[in-house]
């Protein structure tokens, strides 16, 4: 029996297991998905919103909170624009009635009463040395009074601006003038020709530097005038849009109600459309009944005054022109039509032309429904001038002719002869009494549509306010059902 031998070569030996590694899940590629890739890039916030709003909209309690926050941000808006469009034609509206159309009508003083100013001084220069006190007393009220209006003027006027400036320049020339018509009292009361030549220099720095300034002043304070009415009375269009957007939207809003639960009614919704349709109704009418006074108030008013105001500048200037044909006696002519001409009486004519279509002009305008209130001082102005006229062709005719106090007798007066003056009183006098009428009547009119607009703002933002907790309330009651 054999044996194995014990120090002979080894059995072969097993290869060892090669060791194991624990396993390692891929890596996704960034953007692609191989390993080694980029990391995946985040989503932001917004995109995570619009995808749980998108989500939630799939649902009736999404979509329901999404309709009451629409409805909620239309009633809001409207009401905000309503407040926003209102506010601004309310105070345009004050300032036509309080700020523009005075500062206008004192435009116009300040013309008449230095035009008036202008007569006045040549009407007691024609009387001679010995100035009658009434005339004196006139002119020195009549420059009283446009220095007043100016400051008044002055103080209502921005700094910087066209009409700042133009009081500015009347401020320095008034005291020139009053200068020069003392120079010519003071020369006319000793006898000597020079007073004449003053006042003529007045007149010339009245008629080409004050009265034109003047009458800048009143066109500029017109056309402030003209900006708020443009301001106050057009339709708020924006406003009604969103009112009759949000009115349609609430509407939709109750009808899916109806058409999901076959309730009726919404307390909420119902709430927020009549809060809504009492805001609409009171801007639709109030804006309505406001640019109807606004528009009767220019119409009726403020073309009729300025027609007035008009009609009493031509009849100052034609009293001035009458009275300088006097006091220049032929000292200044112009060629018409290839004849030679006295250049005031020229004046006085064309001033008188004016006079006339004013008065028509005005007589046409003062249209009062059923009442001759507006058209009885017209037509008596109307009237005055007309004799104003044949006294004024006598006393041409006695001048004419050589009898300069016959003229002068005519236009002043005498103890047998009536003067143009008086005509010139009375037409003056009248279109003062038609002037009174015609403010009455722009007051009137233009407080009444002001007037309409008086709380809109303030309570189209309350109602709006109450017409948006009305509708979350009634999305909100719709929304418990769910929970």
């Amino acid at each position: 029996m054999t044996y194995p031998s014990n120090g002979s070569v080894a059995p072969p030996e097993r290869p060892a297991a090669a060791p194991s590694m624990p396993g390692v899940p891929p890596q996704a590629q960034r953007g692609g998905g191989q390993p080694g890739g980029p990391a995946p890039r985040r989503r932001t916030a917004w995109a995570e919103g619009v995808d749980r709003l998108k989500a939630g909209a799939t649902t009736e309690p999404g979509r329901l909170r999404i309709i009451g926050a629409v409805l909620a941000l239309l009633v809001v808006a409207f009401g905000a624009t309503t407040a926003w469009q209102m506010t601004d034609r309310s105070a345009a509206a004050d300032d036509v009635l309080h700020s523009s159309q005075p500062l206008s009508a004192d435009a116009a003083d300040i013309y008449r009463s230095l035009a008036d100013a202008n007569t006045a001084a040549s009407s007691g220069f024609l009387a001679g040395g010995q100035e009658p006190a009434a005339a004196r007393d006139r002119y020195e009220r009549d420059i009283r009074n446009a220095a007043d209006k100016l400051v008044t003027a002055a103080t209502s006027t921005d700094p910087g601006t066209r009409s700042a400036g133009t009081i500015a320049e009347l401020n320095k020339l008034l005291p020139q003038y009053k200068g020069l018509i003392e120079r010519a009292r003071a020369n006319n009361r000793q006898g000597f020709p020079l007073g004449g030549a003053y006042l003529r220099y007045a007149n010339e720095k009245m008629q080409t530097e004050m009265l034109p300034a003047a009458e800048d002043l009143y066109k500029t304070e017109n056309q402030r005038l003209r900006d708020d009415y443009d301001s106050a009375t057009p339709y708020p269009w924006i406003a009604i849009a969103l009112g009759v957007l949000a009115l349609a939207g609430l509407a939709w809003a109750q009808r899916r109600n109806y058409q999901r639960t076959n309730r009726v009614f919404n307390q909420g919704l119902l709430a927020a459309t009549a809060a809504s349709t009492v805001v609409l109704l009171w801007l639709v009418v109030g804006h309505t009944v406001a640019r109807s006074g606004l528009s009767s108030s220019y119409d009726h008013g403020v073309r009729s005054l300025n027609v007035l105001h008009d009609a009493s500048i031509a009849s100052l200037k034609a009293r001035g022109s009458e009275n300088l044909t006097l006091v220049s006696r032929g000292a200044e002519t112009v060629s018409v039509k290839g004849e030679s001409k006295d250049k005031y009486d020229v004046d006085f004519q064309q001033e008188m032309t004016a006079l006339a279509g004013k008065l028509n002009a005005a007589y046409a305008l003062a249209d009062d429904e059923g009442d001759d209130v507006g058209r009885r001082p017209v037509t008596k102005a109307n009237d005055s001038m007309k004799e104003w006229l044949a006294r004024h062709k006598d006393a041409r005719e006695q001048d004419d002719s050589g009898n300069y106090q016959g003229a002068l007798d005519k236009i002043i007066g005498s103890k047998k002869d009536k003067p143009t003056g008086e005509c010139f009183d009375l037409v003056d006098k009248n279109l003062d009494t038609a002037l009174v009428h015609e403010q009455r009547q722009f007051s009137a009119d233009a407080g009444g549509g002001r007037d309409a607009m008086t709380g809109l703002p303030m309570g189209a933002a309350l109602l709006a306010v109450l017409a948006a907790g009305g509708a979350v309330f009634g999305i909100g009651r719709r929304l418990s059902e769910y929970r």
